[in-house]
């Protein structure tokens, strides 16, 4: 009887390992990095994906441009292996021009636009017109704004457009490896400027507009399949599904504006 139970025991276990193999034929494994933006919506729809596929997301995070340790153009320089990136459009553009990205897999899942926070409890300043954009950056003790892609577009065009570049570099810092909002809400800056996706995550800060229309830039934030990956047709699907209605709501509930595109393929 002994020997029949243990029998009974050992079939059971090899057929529970069977059914496991047959579950996971043609699940495979996919590095994906996302710069800021799309980071809140990616951490929500990866399990979503996975658990739809039976495929494991590998994520990784890091800037769409600048030359910071875990930047995505760094680690790509590094030899840092992607299947997919997903970062601000023209950056994306950039490296489709390099070769590094297939050409004709850009996919623009979804649009961002740049607002800005104080600590919570701060008094808000006005940023709703050009003029008082201008006033409420040079009253300011301390600017916080991006290393990435909405940062950029602040120090090298809003700034000088505002005819205030020079008036800001005591005040106005550029923020690397980190959310500009957890600066603000750890008090380390009166005034934080990023993608709002990026600001509304973040605990400690009080969100007091978007930048005026004047001086908006609606960012695309977009996937694209790495030229050297393996792994095409996995590549292919998590990109759909980011475009997809289903993911739609997850990414505008994180503030951002989804496109939900045709995929090119």
């Amino acid at each position: 009887m002994f020997d029949l139970l243990s029998l009974l025991r050992s079939l059971m276990v090899a057929i529970a390992v069977m059914i496991g193999m047959i579950c996971n034929v043609g699940a495979e494994q996919i590095n994906v990095i996302t710069s800021g933006a799309f980071s809140v919506a990616f951490k929500q729809l990866v399990p979503i994906f996975e658990q739809k596929t039976g495929h494991q997301v590998n994520m990784f995070f890091g800037a769409s441009m600048g030359s910071a340790p875990d930047s995505i153009p760094t680690r790509l320089g590094r030899g840092e292996a992607f299947d997919v990136l997903i970062l601000a459009g023209p950056a994306l553009a950039i490296f489709i021009d390099q070769g590094v990205v297939l050409d004709g897999t850009r996919v623009d899942l979804a649009n961002s636009t740049i607002g800005a926070v104080v600590r919570k409890g701060a008094p808000k300043p006005d940023i709703s017109t050009v003029d008082a954009l201008r006033n409420t950056l040079l009253q300011a003790k301390s600017i916080a704004y991006s290393a990435s892609a909405s940062g950029t577009y602040l120090s090298a065009e809003v700034f000088p457009k505002l005819g205030i570049a020079d008036q800001l570099k005591d005040t106005a810092r550029k923020i690397y490896s980190e959310r500009v909002a957890t600066v603000v809400a750890r008090g380390d800056a009166e005034l934080g400027f990023q993608q709002l996706s990026e600001l509304f995550s973040i605990e400690g800060v009080d969100f007091i507009g978007e930048l005026p229309p004047q001086v908006q830039q609606t960012i695309p934030f977009s996937a694209g399949i790495v030229k050297q990956t393996q792994k095409r047709q996995i590549a292919q699907e998590l990109i759909g599904f980011f475009a997809s209605e289903e993911a739609a709501p997850i990414i505008r509930k994180t503030g951002m504006h989804p496109l939900m595109q045709k995929m090119p393929w």
